[in-house]
């Protein structure tokens, strides 16, 4: 098999999207999975499915590879769901770090290398900041960040940076992405149907949001257009404060949006990853801007409408 899409993450919300319109097109898919018989399930109709595992470099994963025209490394560990262990630590790390690692080793083994390899990063890369107001926009020239979760998105870019010369490189600085199917707006959905909805932790935080159907066209864009290189910057052009994103949220679901979400009650589901939780970015698409991208859903009103409108 010549010429085809390699997904892994593909049965998260982005890589299941993005795997959806890429099979109902007639693309051949590989999708590599920890589980491709769950795999062919929630991503039915791909031309492979592989056994993927993050630490090895080797198995059936390394023969779709070769041959591949583009790579779209998607897979990590979920930082946000659940409480924060040195163990999940760990993991989230590894899982995107080690990961990345041997999926460019396999590259630089091929003997047939695809033409592109886009890799996942994200706005974490940044640090995290605790005040919208008084925070600067941050496009791809921005200082890196010095805490954990820019650590891994630093090294994360690090170790695609590898990839041989040749192989054109982007990198996904993704921000929240927006879908009623997972993630923030799918776990804030609940508590706002119940009149239970509010901003998390002090509200002041920014939330550099994509809406899911920017977020796929994004990388569809970058698996064709050879312009697109290097980190890219995957966010809406207008970041909001979380005191903002939850009360237009609530305008959308005619619910309030009164009932805040203290910090401490995050520290105690998740312990340290709480930091990160009702802290933020204000990221803007500055490569997006200059190469022309128009995006679909701009507006956050009009984007959380659309989603709970479309149940996307």
């Amino acid at each position: 098999m010549d010429g085809h899409v390699v997904i892994t993450g593909a049965t998260g919300v982005i890589g299941s999207e993005l795997a959806h319109q890429l099979i109902a097109e007639g693309e051949k898919v590989a999708v590599f999975s920890r589980s491709p018989a769950s795999a062919s399930s929630k991503t039915p109709g791909a031309a492979a499915y592989a056994a993927w595992n993050y630490n090895s470099t080797d198995g059936e994963w390394t023969e779709y590879i070769d041959g591949a025209r583009v790579v779209v490394h998607l897979a990590g560990k979920p930082l946000l769901e659940g409480r924060w262990t040195e163990q999940h630590k760990v993991e989230s790390y590894n899982s995107r770090v080690v990961g990345t690692k041997n999926i460019v080793k396999a590259i630089q083994n091929a003997e047939n290398k695809p033409e592109v390899f886009i890799c996942a990063s994200a706005i974490g890369y940044y640090g995290a900041f605790e005040n919208c107001s008084d925070t600067d926009e941050l496009d791809e020239k921005a200082a890196a960040g010095g805490d954990f979760l820019a650590k891994i998105c630093i090294d994360w870019e690090k170790a695609s940076a590898e990839v041989p010369e040749g192989v054109r490189l982007v990198q996904l600085r993704t921000g929240i992405v927006l879908s009623t199917k997972g993630g923030m707006l799918q776990q804030m959905l609940l508590p706002f149907n119940l009149f239970l909805g509010g901003p998390v932790g002090s509200g002041n935080q920014c939330i550099s949001w994509v809406h899911i159907d920017d977020e796929v066209a994004i990388i569809r864009k970058a698996m064709e257009d050879s312009s697109y290189k290097g980190p890219v910057n995957l966010v809406a052009p207008h970041p909001v404060s979380m005191k903002d994103f939850s009360g237009e949220l609530g305008a959308i679901l005619s619910r309030p949006s009164l009932v805040p979400v203290p910090k401490f009650a995050l520290q105690v589901l998740m312990g340290e990853g709480a930091e990160y939780a009702t802290k933020g970015q204000k990221v803007i698409p500055a490569f997006l801007n200059d190469h022309g991208y128009r995006f679909t859903h701009p507006s956050l009103r009009e984007a959380l409408g659309d989603l709970v409108e479309h149940n996307k």
